[in-house]
């Protein structure tokens, strides 16, 4: 199953037969003022003002999150999932293609979310950039598509798709555990959304947003395998991800399977949950230190 879909090929399925659902997944996720400074906006406006003909806009944050003590997205269970997806009227054999109009972060999670119960979905490389680009047309409506709630499906988890806390420590060592936060989060030089900056000790650093272009289409395979192999990743192993709250990781996740590597997780509860436990421990990067944490400066 293909996890992308180049512009050009989603303008010729939009005028097929049997199209496939398209949901514009763009949540504004602010950047923090300050420590502890989390601040989201629903990306339904923009959806409004312009988006793909024939599109829905979904709120992570709410369609696809359920509540969690320290975290602001946290992924449903796999029947949950289904659950929404049927009531936008998807069926277990439709297609779904997402995209977001701020990177592809969340056009990853939401691909994330229904890749692992099986759902056959793939991400708009580049997303509303490459439709300009392609030559798509875009409308402007607040009016979703009507579609009709498809019969209830049975979902499946087609494969382990996360790692919780306390499995991660229950490790003698993070082995393979990567951050997809940028360089600068991740050595804890700049303000986190969340409790307190830093990273999870022992970790390595391979950001996200390096795994793709500027204009937000995936980089070719071996450049991405070769990004974690210089962080110092095994490949040969499970890869173990995590990020802020979730979000970057779902995207690295993305990228390695793009890059041919299917044994991964993603610790969805990532540094907000971490943080928000005083006991577990943090650390900074010195301004000399490489990208995976030896000497550190715990904070």
């Amino acid at each position: 199953m293909t996890i992308s879909v180049t512009a050009a090929t989603l303008v010729t399925e939009l005028a097929g037969q049997n199209p496939p659902f398209v949901f514009d997944a763009t949540l504004v996720l602010h950047k923090p003022r300050h420590d502890g400074d989390f601040n989201a906006t629903s990306g339904v406006d923009r959806w409004a003002n312009e988006h793909i003909p024939g599109s829905r806009h979904v709120a992570i944050d709410t369609d696809f999150s359920v509540p969690h003590p320290t975290q602001h997205d946290h992924h449903p269970e796999p029947q949950q999932v289904a659950d929404r997806l049927a009531s936008f009227g998807v069926r277990s054999t439709d297609r779904v293609v997402t995209y977001d109009t701020v990177g592809g972060l969340w056009a990853a999670r939401l691909w994330y979310l229904l890749d692992t119960i099986g759902v056959n979905v793939r991400v708009l490389d580049g997303g509303l950039h490459a439709w300009h680009e392609s030559g798509g047309n875009t409308v402007a409506s607040r009016s979703a598509p009507s579609a009709p709630p498809a019969t209830p499906w049975q979902a499946q988890a087609v494969r382990p798709a996360w790692i919780e806390l306390d499995e991660i420590l229950t490790r003698t060592h993070p082995n393979n555990l990567v951050c997809a936060l940028s360089r600068e989060s991740f050595a804890g030089t700049e303000p986190t959304r969340y409790s307190r900056r830093g990273h999870i000790p022992g970790t390595t650093n391979v950001p996200a947003r390096e795994l793709f272009t500027a204009t937000g289409r995936l980089r070719p395979a071996d450049e991405i395998r070769k990004a974690f192999r210089d962080a110092g990743v095994n490949l040969n192993t499970e890869i173990l991800l995590y990020c802020g709250g979730g979000i970057s990781a779902t995207a690295s996740a993305l990228a390695l399977r793009h890059a041919g590597i299917t044994h991964l997780r993603v610790y969805d509860g990532s540094l907000e949950e971490w943080s928000a436990t005083p006991s577990l421990p943090l650390s900074r990067l010195a301004a000399t230190s490489h990208p995976r944490s030896t000497g550190l400066l715990h904070g």
